[in-house]
């Protein structure tokens, strides 16, 4: 039984990590390379702002995948749309990189940037709700914290293959990283899809998910349910995921942007220093969790809320100096402490809402916290740069603050939900 829980864990953590590298890549290229080789004609910040607004087009579609997918996960089984959104979601990350830039075939460039985009982001809507119930639902009780945090662990592996993947073909393409070297990520997305279905294809469905199918039967309409009997539920869980998503976007992906451009820094020492706070984040992702079953997830995830406000404005501060060894601090303490809110989540998500609807309940909630976060934070961000006329960052700061108080008030809202059952 362990070894089978240990199996699905691995497989939801491999899958997500896949489609995590899918659409973290596209934010990496957003703050690097799309702006000159989609955007072309504008002024270089309105480019990037432009480069990131496609950035911010995937996440929209997200929580109508979410609702889509998670429809057919409650009535046909998670393990079937984990299979579909990770091959779908690959498929659009290489056709990504095999398009022709704005030079070639002109407007039609960025539009097919953005449809691919949205496509992209319409099924990875539906992948992380499912991959983390398929690991909540195999844990065995008082584990299900630690279990559920090995799917989160995707998010900064993700990361760390897409921005080791765009160093290394930073360094191997050198000049010629424009014209081809940025390429070479996108197309990786093929091997490692491959990859993850092996891994993904090993794991059985869901054993509580099968026993309420046999002995209740599927709900017709779970988003219909959902809406009706959770909807505060929905809301005040989008509320927790906002404040997470504002930070870790910022730091992910704007802050790349902001290091080149606004500090004259050099490319490889930010994704350097976002590899190493990636792995910092993963292994704070296992300790949260594991300490979430033994005291609770309010606590911990309350605690992580009061650190995304209190780093705020020392994230920009250390950044701001220039220095490769604090800029490398500012990204270890900014990925291991956003992993207070990150760690717990798959399981705090999942004891929202009962079984027969929880596919659809988590996908939709947690989806519009990203998209109203994360999706919109990189272009906020770059946005408030502009507001002062010597473009400073306390704007972000204060930005970043406000979507910390609207996860901590989510979460007092809500309150604890280890061993309470969902409604």
């Amino acid at each position: 039984m362990a070894s089978e829980v240990r199996r699905v864990a691995l497989a939801s953590s491999a899958g997500n990590a896949v489609e995590l590298y899918d659409f973290l890549l596209y934010g990496t290229a957003s703050a690097l390379v799309f702006d000159k080789l989609f955007f072309p004609s504008f002024d270089p910040r309105i480019g990037t702002l432009l480069a990131f607004a496609t950035f911010g087009a995937g996440f929209l579609a997200r929580p109508l995948g979410g609702v889509v997918i998670g429809h057919f996960g409650d009535r046909v089984g998670r393990r079937s749309m984990l299979v579909l959104t990770l091959t779908v979601t690959g498929l659009c990350t290489a056709a990504i990189g095999l398009l022709p830039t704005y030079s070639s075939i002109g407007l039609a460039a960025p539009l097919l940037l953005v449809l691919l985009r949205v496509v992209q982001g319409f099924f990875l809507g539906g992948e992380q709700g499912g991959a983390t119930l398929m690991a909540v639902e195999h844990a065995p009780p008082g584990r299900t914290g630690w279990y559920g945090s090995w799917t989160f662990l995707g998010s900064p592996i993700g990361l760390l293959l897409a921005n080791g993947a765009m160093a290394a073909s930073t360094a191997v393409s050198g000049d010629a990283f424009l014209s081809w070297g940025w390429r070479v990520p996108f197309l990786l997305s093929l091997v490692l899809v491959g990859v993850g279905l092996y891994v993904r294809l090993s794991v059985e469905e869901s054993p509580v998910f099968r026993e309420v199918r046999e002995t209740a039967g599927a709900v017709r309409l779970p988003v219909a349910v959902v809406l009706r009997q959770s909807w505060r539920k929905v809301l005040l869980g989008a509320g927790v995921n906002l404040g997470f998503n504002m930070f870790i976007f910022v730091v992910a992906t704007f802050a790349v942007s902001y290091g080149t451009r606004q500090l004259g820094m050099a490319r490889g020492t930010l994704l350097s220093a976002g590899l190493i706070g990636a792995f910092a984040q993963a292994v704070a992702i296992l300790v949260f969790a594991r300490l979430s079953d033994r005291v609770g997830r309010l606590p911990v995830m309350l605690g992580g809320a009061a650190f995304l406000g209190v780093f705020a404005f020392p994230l920009f501060w250390l950044l701001e100096t220039r220095s490769p060894g604090l800029v490398v601090l500012a990204m270890v303490v900014a990925f291991a402490g956003s992993a207070a809110v990150f760690g717990p989540m798959p399981a705090y998500y999942a004891e929202l809402f009962g079984t027969r609807v929880r596919y659809s309940g988590v996908s939709l909630s947690y989806q519009l916290g990203a998209v109203l976060g994360g999706g919109l934070s990189p272009v906020v961000a770059t946005w408030l740069l502009g507001v002062t006329p010597t473009h400073d960052s306390w704007p972000i700061s204060l930005y970043l603050i406000v979507g910390a108080l609207i996860s901590a008030l989510s979460l007092l809202a809500i309150g604890e939900t280890l061993r309470r059952t969902p409604s």
